[in-house]
């Protein structure tokens, strides 16, 4: 059973940058792709980023393609989102994910056993 947790959500102007962090408590993340969705106002909640157990594969939503950048530490049990050229539609509350037995390349929800209580990330305009 993994218990994640997220941190490093905040506000801030459009066009800046915030760091978010997830760290689990298993043995296993190592083995797990990992990932991070978000849910903004009034929206579902969507795919935004994964990698893979290893950090060797990573996945993007089109909308985040070339500003965030997903990245793990096995070591430290951590995945990280580095969000760069944040824009107000990035507001959302950020979600982390843990996926245990599937190869690398599923996004959808339900694939995912784990998950974290969020953090919100607002960007003003």
């Amino acid at each position: 059973q993994e218990q994640l947790v997220e941190s490093g959500g905040g506000l801030v102007q459009a066009g800046g940058s915030l760091r978010l962090s997830c760290t689990a408590s298993g043995s296993t993340f190592s083995t797990y792709t990992m990932a991070w969705f978000r849910q903004g106002p009034g929206k579902e909640r969507a795919f935004v980023a994964a990698i893979s157990w290893s950090g060797s594969n990573a996945n993007y939503a089109d909308s985040v393609k070339g500003r965030f950048t997903i990245s793990r530490d096995n070591a430290k049990n951590a995945v990280y989102l580095q969000m760069n050229s944040l824009k107000p539609e990035d507001t959302a509350v950020y979600y982390c994910a843990a996926d245990g037995r599937h190869h690398f390349g599923p996004t959808e929800m339900d694939v995912f056993d784990y998950w974290g209580q969020g953090t919100q990330v607002t960007v003003s305009s």
